[in-house]
């Protein structure tokens, strides 16, 4: 009848264990029947291997050990999607099949847990905590819940924004730390009701209220009760197709690489381009004191709902924040001390002592002091690349970010010759439910060092960048400025600590913009400027995996980061044919498509004077026998 899955499952699970419960519904005209009036099974139709509709919300994996755990829910339950808090057997999961999954746990952690884990609480949150106290020799430390303190007093900054504001103390105004954002709006928008989104957003959200004073000599958090944000609009629509284009970009560029003045703010900057009646570009830009790549999704993700929702005259329909950022950050200066700091502190000094820097050859001689300039190129891997990675990933116990590290490390060492890596990588630090939903700046940066030592397989490679990075993640909270403190290194105005390379990827599902009634779509935003030498910036939406290049201008060229892009995807197509392919055969064959390129340029070059010459002697220009 008219019946919705969702009614016959809970109608199933008053009458059913969870574990008889089917993980997927199809609903059909009429059940098909063989000519002998039997069941035709063979018609039947295959339920999608999709998530099934669940009654909680997707919750996207927040840590590694997360992320490898839905790996292996995917493999064993033959699902494309899982959240952290659906239920093994709600997927379809059952005794066998929780047999199978400890199995592979066992394999991907080095780790035995108990089968009643499971069903005590059948989700990846669950599990992950109990991997996380297990797999690293001693028990977690509890910390306490993080609760709402007094705005009456000094509001601290947490460790990574004291660390953007003593940079920002040596440069103001700087835009290296804007975080920029641009959407082409087309169809009919309602600025009124984007307008009141913006407002709710910073309504709900202290981070976009906060500015940064300084007290007797120390920074403090101060939150402005009320901040209204004005939507500025400029309207171009009188201008042609061609120059209305160019001066979108102009724009664009132009706001990404205005600086904040984080002692008055605000820090949050919002500006609309009006090119026609149905065509506008939204220009958004924060400052990462206040924000990060989870941040700015979030960010759009209650712009959706909040536009959404006032097209139809209501309110959207949000959960209370239970703490703000200032919270989060007077809760970190309390929990990273004493024990936890030595432990976090003590892996990481052991980890990197002696670690070398990478001397990747650059284009031009490196600038006695760094002046950050930077430059964007969009990329993307190959058509089918991503799947097979995908499912080279899931074979092997590891996630897409460590098959990807595991490449860029093999590149790295064929380009620069060096075993002993270090890549820098980014962590989220939202492993606790209270942050997931907050706007805030919560990343932190990790030194992922591998060592390539003898000549090992891909596969080989791959487990053993696992351990690295589960090892790091495990200790990710440690501020990376109190990690380059520890380990006394030298400060050099030439270079960036510990790592001049980084590979970030994110896999934040994107936002489901859908009920903006627009076609929504992304445009470059570039503020100009480059951290480190190279950052391999991409996107995991489990179709594809794209992203920038981000590369300092004073030491490359174009040119040169495409190639050592090509050169990765050339590494990983190998790979993910040929997973037990040694390194030197990896290298090889980049040695050789780099002779069969030199070949070819070199074949073009004769054909190209060979018939330059051709010419001039048709011409009269030149005599055979003058050509030498």
């Amino acid at each position: 009848g008219e019946a919705m899955v969702a009614d016959v499952r809970d109608f199933m699970k008053e009458r059913l264990p969870s574990y008889m419960i089917p993980s997927a519904f199809v609903l059909l005209e009429a059940i098909p029947l063989t000519p002998n009036g039997k069941l035709d099974r063979a018609a039947l139709p295959a339920p999608e291997n999709t998530r099934p509709d669940l009654e909680g919300s997707f919750v996207a994996p927040r840590t590694l050990v997360e992320e490898l755990l839905a790996g292996i829910w995917m493999q064993v339950l033959g699902v494309e999607r899982v959240g952290i808090y659906d239920s093994f057997f709600d997927l379809g999961g059952h005794s066998l099949l929780a047999m199978q999954l400890i199995s592979r746990i066992r394999d991907a952690f080095q780790l035995e847990v108990p089968v009643r884990a499971l069903f005590e609480d059948p989700t990846i949150a669950a599990l992950a905590q109990v991997i996380g106290q297990g797999r690293f020799g001693q028990p977690q430390i509890q910390s306490a819940a993080i609760t709402p303190v007094s705005r009456d007093g000094r509001l601290p900054l947490s460790f990574a924004q004291q660390r953007l504001w003593f940079l920002e103390q040596l440069e103001p105004g700087s835009p290296l730390y804007n975080c920029p954002g641009a959407a082409r709006l087309s169809g009919r928008l309602n600025v009124g009701a984007l307008e009141h989104g913006l407002g709710e957003i910073v309504r709900r959200h202290e981070a976009l209220r906060t500015s940064f004073a300084t007290l007797a000599g120390e920074p403090t958090q101060v939150v402005s009760g009320e901040w209204q944000l004005r939507l500025a609009v400029e309207d171009i629509s009188a201008l042609g197709e061609a120059e209305r284009e160019r001066e979108v970009e102009r724009r664009a560029e132009a706001e990404a690489r205005q600086g904040f003045d984080l002692e008055r703010g605000p820090l949050l900057r919002v500006k609309l381009l009006r090119l026609a009646a149905d065509e506008h570009v939204f220009l958004f830009t924060m400052h990462h004191i206040i924000s990060d790549a989870w941040s700015m999704s979030i960010f759009l993700k209650e712009l959706a709902a909040h536009y959404e929702a006032r097209l139809r005259g209501g309110q959207a329909e949000l959960p209370e924040l239970p703490i703000q950022y200032a919270d989060y950050a007077a809760w970190q200066r309390e929990y990273l001390s004493g024990e936890v700091l030595e432990r976090q502190l003590g892996y990481w000094t052991k980890q990197l002592a002696g670690a070398p820097m990478l001397e990747l050859p650059t284009d031009r001689a490196r600038p006695d002091e760094q002046r950050h300039r930077g430059a964007q190129h969009a990329v993307a891997l190959r058509p089918g690349l991503s799947e097979q990675l995908h499912a080279l990933s899931r074979r092997e116990g590891v996630t897409l970010y460590m098959t990807l590290l595991a490449a860029l490390d093999v590149l790295l060492y064929y380009r620069t010759g060096q075993r002993d890596i270090v890549v820098g990588a980014n962590a989220s630090n939202r492993d606790r439910r209270e942050t997931e939903e907050l706007v805030g700046f919560f990343v932190n940066q990790l030194a992922m060092r591998v060592k390539l030592s003898g000549d090992p397989t891909f596969r080989e490679l791959l487990h053993q960048v696992r351990e690295v990075t589960l090892d790091a993640y495990a200790h990710q909270q440690i501020p990376f400025d109190r990690l380059v403190e520890a380990l006394r290194l030298e400060r050099n105005l030439r270079r960036a600590p510990l790592f001049e390379v980084k590979l970030d990827l994110l896999s934040i599902p994107p936002p489901d913009l859908g009920g903006m009634e627009l076609s929504i779509t992304s445009l470059k935003a570039d503020n100009g400027g480059s951290r480190l030498d190279l950052i391999i910036s991409l996107v995991n939406t489990q179709t594809d995996v794209s992203g920038w290049l981000l590369y300092n201008t004073d030491l490359f060229e174009l040119t040169t980061v495409v190639r050592l892009f090509n050169q990765f995807e050339a590494i990983l197509a190998h790979a993910a044919a040929q997973p037990d392919a040694t390194l030197g055969a990896l290298t090889e064959a980049l040695a050789e498509a780099e002779r069969q390129e030199a070949r070819d340029q070199e074949e073009s070059f004769r054909k190209s004077k060979s018939e330059k010459l051709k010419r001039l002697r048709r011409s009269g220009a030149v005599r055979r026998e003058d050509v030498g």
